[in-house]
């Protein structure tokens, strides 16, 4: 299957027995390494102009979670689908490529809180942040839970939606975005999942947001709110689209706070899928960040 600005060619990495991830791994293998984190209900697709607009100079690499994009989509008795797996599996991506040095670390949507997860392993390892549409801590407490997400989250009726409707990436092909995708781009988001078994991972990502201690994703997030203010002295971007009716201007000033020395660019006329609305701009204005704080 090929998806229209996605000229690359995926490859696979076992993961876990059994189980096989989906990446990209494009540019030069001695380049700065851009580690890129997509979220749910999107896959690496969302990170595709910006890829291109990269990978002459450095080497993106960009994997599908288990269960998302190209990656395989086993069942809860193959895979535990919680946050800690999924920083596992970044850990164990990066160490199969022998990738052990500096990272650029850029997150959207869950990928902020995998990859500040992994972080938390050996914070020196980040040399730049960029960050978009995303969290690194538990919900602001001046936030609610968006009924969507609590629908999906705590509810039979939001289970049956998301998988036999596929409601979740569905919307979100709409709703992300302020100026309405091609065609063809929708159904590339939403092509990855055409059933109710390959819509697992959708669903078990909404049902493991974490709102109180006790949750399995809680000491984790917590942990990484606690150490964010530690990547302060790391060069930062900060990139929002707010319109994003979940991660909206509440976490952007939570980045803020942690980072205050962090450049921020944000659009009003941009929602969730900021990539996809402004990609004209922030390609180059990451392009020029990093090789502005290269070396």
């Amino acid at each position: 299957m090929t998806f229209p600005e996605y000229p690359f060619s995926p490859r696979r990495f076992a993961v876990r027995p059994g189980i096989s991830m989906s990446y990209l791994d494009e540019g030069p293998r001695d380049g700065e390494v851009v580690l890129m984190l997509h979220g749910n209900p999107s896959w690496s697709y969302y990170w595709r102009k910006l890829v291109s607009g990269l990978s002459d100079r450095y080497r993106c690499i960009v994997p599908d979670h288990v269960g998302m994009g190209l990656s395989d989509k086993p069942d809860d008795a193959a895979y535990d689908y919680t946050l800690q797996s999924r920083v596992d599996d970044v850990a164990a991506l990066l160490e199969h490529l022998g990738i052990r040095g500096d990272v650029t670390l850029a997150v959207h949507d869950w990928g902020g809180m995998i990859g500040f997860g992994w972080a938390l392993r050996d914070p020196s390892r980040v040399k730049r942040l960029v960050i978009t549409n995303t969290a690194a801590f538990p919900l602001p407490k001046e936030k609610a839970l968006p009924w969507q997400l609590k629908l999906g989250r705590d509810s039979k009726l939001g289970a049956l939606l998301i998988r036999g409707f596929n409601a979740f990436s569905g919307a979100a092909s709409y709703v992300g975005v302020e100026t309405k995708m091609p065609a063809d781009v929708r159904r590339a988001y939403v092509a990855p999942y055409d059933t109710w078994a390959n819509r697992i991972a959708t669903l078990r990502f909404v049902q493991d947001i974490p709102l109180e201690p006790g949750d399995k994703a809680w000491a984790l997030v917590e942990e990484s709110a606690r150490r964010l203010h530690e990547y302060a002295d790391r060069p930062a971007l900060l990139l929002w689209g707010l319109r994003d009716f979940v991660f909206d201007h509440h976490f952007l000033r939570g980045f803020q706070k942690a980072l205050p020395n962090a450049e921020t660019l944000s659009f009003d006329d941009a929602g969730h899928y900021v990539l996809e609305d402004k990609a004209a701009v922030l390609v180059p204005k990451i392009r020029a960040f990093l090789d502005t704080n290269s070396g």
